[in-house]
């Protein structure tokens, strides 16, 4: 059979470099791209002499054309996803959210490829169903500060579904909860890796609120596997990604 070969947006962040170790693991070639505005080359040192990876540091809202060759699927992880980035970047978390999305998926209607978009538990908004089933459709602040990438996501899942639709692309959404696992930066604002770096600093534990709120982890190797089970899946309407804990 001949190797088969993954275009992996986003490649150097936490998720995405994760991904990248588990299809080469699985025997495919990896084209990673990521204009590293959050993500970090560190995420992929380890890669480095590797024949079957290949990196290429471009913004893909730029467009893809310089993608030579056959490609077999593109996996969309390309946007930043910490409070803390894409409210510090909320214009190119916007744009990449839409126009990138739709470069990603011009790609993959080019190529023939399966396209798999990351989307988030954030297109729920603040909800008012515990748990949210993937019918669910959300409490969503359209104009509030975080809205840059609840909107941008949500645009993402419609725009993904219109090219699933009317231009026969093959596509899968997950809605990815909170993610956790080495390679998190420790200033990456979210409660796992907050909570460890003040735990290494002997710093008071922060708990916001009352204590009652209710978050859905995830080990990013659990996380990677569902990517990889979805990928090879039949499922086109949007799969959430969580272990649902308290």
């Amino acid at each position: 059979m001949p190797e088969k070969r993954v275009v992996i947006l986003g490649a150097a962040g936490f998720i995405g470099s994760h991904l990248t170790d588990r299809f080469l693991s699985e025997g495919w070639s990896v084209l990673g791209v990521d204009s590293l505005i959050t993500g970090t080359l560190r995420n992929l040192r380890h890669l480095d002499g590797n024949g079957r990876f290949e990196f290429l540091k471009a913004d893909i809202c730029d467009g893809l054309d310089s993608v030579d060759g056959p490609v077999d699927a593109v996996l969309d992880f390309a946007s930043p996803a910490s409070p803390i980035d894409y409210l510090a970047h909320p214009f190119e978390t916007l744009r990449v959210g839409s126009v990138g999305v739709e470069k990603a998926l011009d790609l993959a209607l080019a190529k023939g490829a399966t396209f798999l978009l990351a989307s988030t538990s954030e297109v729920y908004g603040d909800p008012l169903e515990h748990p949210q089933r993937e019918s669910y459709w959300g409490n969503v602040n359209p104009v509030g500060p975080r809205a840059v990438y609840d909107e941008a996501k949500r645009f993402a899942e419609a725009i993904t579904m219109a090219y699933h639709r009317y231009r026969g692309v093959d596509t899968r959404i997950a809605r990815i909860f909170n993610t956790y696992g080495p390679r998190m930066r420790l200033d990456d604002g979210r409660v796992v890796p907050t909570l460890v770096a003040q735990a290494l600093r002997g710093e008071p534990l922060t708990v916001f609120g009352d204590g009652s709120q209710t978050r859905s982890f995830c080990f990013v190797e659990d996380n990677v596997d569902g990517m990889w089970r979805l990928l090879h899946s039949r499922d086109h309407d949007p799969i959430t990604s969580a272990t649902r804990t308290r």
